[in-house]
């Protein structure tokens, strides 16, 4: 699939900020064997003074920006061109939770991609009984059929609900809630499947809205999407479903980064020299892309 993508992140604050320094995590990566960057950019309004591009620790995308005049309000905007096109699920080849174990006692490495950085709780996603009682009713006999068990079930028990959390919620509170949004759905897989002992992290990215039959796509509806990369054992490696659906990763999802949860990947982070408070607005337009034929 070929989607032509646009994000608006937009903040008015109540009195004009003296300065400020931020972190943006919004472009998408190539990543090997799942999607391809064509093209992308990223603006901002003002123009920062200061501007420095990166990968972080996980190889996410960073534009670390500041401020030195004083603005009363920020606009960023990112368009990129994105081909996704993730391998079909093979046949399930994981093992089960005790031979996992032992797999994960034979990985030496800690580089970003290593499972070990995804068995801690998290800020998030902390170790919780409730949630590990709740996702050990899901194992099973292999670790890729017990991590799509949990994910179909928090899509069957839990209630979608845009108002009932914010970004700082924690999964246990979700979890009490049984309400919330792909963040909170996320983590609580998250947070179910670490209580079990396999790793599991947080991917920020960008779905695919499908419009009902006959019914326009709606400009602006789409928005930030979150989901689970569950580490599968040594022949599986990592596979990724996501909660909110109750589906595998699939060529609707786009990715833009990697974490141990949202507090690793959050779109923006930063501080401010100010007073009052801010208000912030986010619109997503992800497009599919149909190449016409010479």
């Amino acid at each position: 699939m070929l989607y032509d993508i646009r994000l608006h992140l937009r903040y008015d604050y109540d009195a004009a900020a003296g300065g400020g320094r931020h972190q943006v995590r919004v472009l998408p990566p190539t990543i090997a064997g799942v999607q391809r960057v064509i093209a992308a950019s990223l603006s901002f309004a003002p123009a920062p003074s200061e501007r420095l591009d990166f990968a972080d620790f996980f190889g996410n995308n960073v534009t670390s920006i500041a401020f030195r005049d004083a603005h009363d309000a920020l606009d960023i905007r990112m368009s990129a061109r994105v081909a996704v096109s993730r391998p079909e699920p093979g046949l399930d080849v994981s093992p089960d939770i005790q031979q996992l174990r032992a797999e994960l006692g034979t990985v030496r490495s800690l580089s970003p991609d290593a499972p070990h950085h995804f068995l801690a709780a998290s800020d998030h996603a902390g170790i919780d009984a409730a949630i590990t009682a709740y996702a050990r009713d899901s194992v099973g006999s292999s670790t890729v059929g017990t991590a799509m068990d949990l994910c179909n079930r928090i899509h069957r028990d839990f209630t979608y609900d845009g108002k009932a959390t914010t970004v700082r919620t924690k999964a246990s509170d979700a979890f009490s809630l049984k309400r919330g949004v792909c963040q909170d759905f996320s983590h609580i897989m998250i947070a179910g499947l670490r209580g079990l002992g396999i790793p599991a992290g947080y991917v920020s990215g960008f779905l695919r809205t499908i419009p009902p039959k006959g019914k326009p796509r709606l400009e602006g509806a789409d928005a930030m999407h979150a989901w689970v990369r569950v580490w599968c054992g040594r022949d599986a490696g990592w596979q990724e479903f996501d909660p909110t659906n109750g589906m595998r990763a699939s060529n609707d999802h786009i990715t833009v980064g990697y974490g141990r949860d949202y507090s690793d990947v959050a779109p923006i982070v930063g501080v401010l020299k100010t007073t009052g408070g801010q208000v912030g607005d986010q619109a997503v337009d992800v497009i599919p892309v149909v190449l016409e034929k010479a």
